[in-house]
Parts: structure tokens; C-alpha cells; sequence
């Protein structure tokens, strides 16, 4: 399983790439895409809106099954990875780059410092 030292990472298998402007790309984990199977769908109907920490910002759907995607961090979504309606595969392809699902407006930046980094993601995923 790829586990890039440059993100962040939450229990939950989301990951947090934090930009120099201070906006911040979400996704789910390698190890999350590999557990759920061929994705099918990206629910996120949440743009615009400010959501808490650990708020549901959507859905993923696979072949097998629907899971909820948590915020890892709290702030307003600003953008959603559009390429995902007619491809959300690239969620299973490249999930640390083209497989991003939203945009963040980072809210409270200490969220940043209650995430794992890739060791620790790396130990609790077991992998």
C-alpha cells in the first residue's frame, strides 16, 4: 500500500494535503480504495457548505458496498473534483492525485495537528 509522507491522515482513512495558500485537498486512503473495491460513484453534496471535524462530507460507492467519507478536518468545501462524475475510478487509479474529492478552506489549522502522520497511518491501517 502507498502511504505518501507528505499527507496527513485521519482513523477514518481519509487523507489531507495542506497547499501553501492554505487550502487543503481531500481523498480516501490507498488502503481505503483497495478495501472497498472498484469505486462507482462519488456522492458529495456538500460544497459550500462549513462542515465540523468528523462531519460526513459524502458517499462512496463500490460495487460491494456504500461508505461514508469524514471530514478529517473542519472548513468550508469549497470545490468538488468534478472528474469523479464520469471517472470515479481514479479514485481506485491515482488516489493521492487525481482521485481527490474535495477542496477545503482549512477552518481551525490544530485540526492538522490531531491527524496521523504516515507512520502512524501505517501502523493503525496495519499494513
Amino acid at each position: 500500500m502507498d502511504i505518501p509522507k507528505n499527507l496527513k491522515y485521519s482513523s477514518e482513512h481519509e487523507w489531507v494535503r495542506v497547499e501553501a495558500d492554505g487550502t487543503a485537498y481531500v481523498g480516501i486512503t490507498d488502503y481505503a480504495q483497495s478495501q472497498l473495491g472498484d469505486i462507482v460513484f462519488i456522492d458529495v453534496t456538500s460544497v459550500g457548505e462549513t462542515l465540523a471535524k468528523g462531519e460526513t462530507f459524502g458517499a462512496v460507492e463500490a460495487v460491494k458496498t456504500v461508505s461514508d467519507l469524514f471530514m478529517p478536518i473542519s472548513g468550508q468545501v469549497m470545490d468538488f473534483n468534478s472528474s469523479l462524475n464520469d471517472e470515479p475510478e481514479l479514485v481506485n487509479k491515482d488516489p493521492y492525485g487525481k482521485g481527490w474529492m474535495i477542496k477545503v478552506a482549512v477552518g481551525n489549522a490544530a485540526d492538522l495537528g490531531d491527524l496521523l502522520d504516515a507512520d502512524a497511518y501505517a501502523e493503525i491501517s496495519k499494513i
